[in-house]
């Protein structure tokens, strides 16, 4: 085999909706403000009885039963997430035990918002150099239990949710090279730390980065490629915020691509956002079996990894 491809796609989101307007009698915010700044209406918030590994498996399941794949197909299993509240087992090792899944590698990806596509890079890696044969990519994040309900700046922007992917094995690439690095240095501008630990972000330094820096970055996982951005069916980004989504997708010339725009309806999902995203555009037919998307993650340690991938 000469590369893998994503067989499969599958999201879950927890079922409590929480809108902007009741947002708004928790906080000194409204639903204007919040539209205006990030472009959020609605997100998904899990429970207290729903732990990460919970969504993750949810969303594992379904791309399993879309690939027609059981669980002793799998011998992989990567989760991309930054909200584990345990340190062992992992969450992939628990995302495994809840789908029976027999003796798989398993390992987590804490590269936060961009973990998806980092997973999603080693699980091309893996497969091509014969270490596996299929394996589950997760991004599962429960930003509402690392979140100050109170701080205004930061918890209208979050929600919960998983996505997930199912990678095999294939005659030509389905996933292409993988263009990733981060800014050590600027490293704290976007935290999960402390004890109870808490999102906290800075958030025009990341915005400024996000819409400056990343547009040639993003270019160039395209021409890795070997694919032009004018030939793109699709652009998925981290769903992070509609004011940093537009001008780095219309900076990136995907002048014929449906953007993702998911964050409008799911928030803030952290490692979720381009799976749970992704998944969506294929489920209401968005984009078509072969078509070249666009995969781009950044945020957390101001990392950023970006691959064009065939949907299934």
């Amino acid at each position: 085999m000469n590369g893998s491809r994503i067989a499969a796609l599958g999201h879950y989101q927890p079922a409590k909706v929480l809108t902007n307007e009741d947002l708004a009698g928790m906080v000194d915010t409204s639903d204007e403000w919040i539209r205006s700044r990030v472009g959020i209406r609605t997100r998904h918030i899990a429970g207290p009885d729903e732990p990460v590994d919970e969504l993750a498996a949810h969303a594992a399941a379904k791309a399993l039963a879309a690939a027609g794949l059981t669980p002793a197909d799998i011998d992989l299993v990567l989760v991309a997430t930054s909200t584990a509240v345990d340190r062992s087992p992992n969450t992939a090792a628990r995302v495994a035990a809840r789908l029976g899944i027999p003796q798989p590698a398993a390992m987590d990806v804490n590269v936060v918002c961009a973990g998806f596509t980092h997973a999603l890079a080693t699980a091309d890696h893996t497969v091509r150099a014969g270490a596996a044969t299929r394996a589950l990519v997760i991004g599962a994040d429960k930003m509402s239990d690392v979140t100050d309900w109170s701080d205004r700046s930061t918890c209208v922007l979050v929600g919960d949710g998983a996505g997930a992917a199912v990678v095999e094995a294939s005659d030509e690439p389905g996933i292409g090279p993988v263009l990733w690095g981060s800014v050590p240095e600027m490293g704290n501008a976007v935290r999960i730390e402390g004890t109870p630990p808490r999102f906290t972000q800075e958030g025009q330094s990341v915005y400024r980065w996000a819409t400056t820096q990343l547009p040639p970055i993003a270019r160039r996982a395209c021409e890795k490629a070997q694919v032009a951005p004018e030939d793109l069916a699709a652009v998925v980004l981290h769903q992070a915020n509609l004011r940093i989504i537009e001008p780095l997708a219309q900076k990136l010339g995907a002048v014929n691509a449906v953007v993702a725009r998911d964050v409008t309806d799911s928030g803030n999902t952290s490692a979720a956002s381009i799976p749970l995203a992704l998944s969506k555009l294929v489920e209401r037919g968005a984009v078509s079996g072969g078509d070249p998307v666009l995969l781009f993650g950044f945020g957390g340690n101001l990392s950023y990894a970006g691959q064009v991938v065939r949907c299934p």
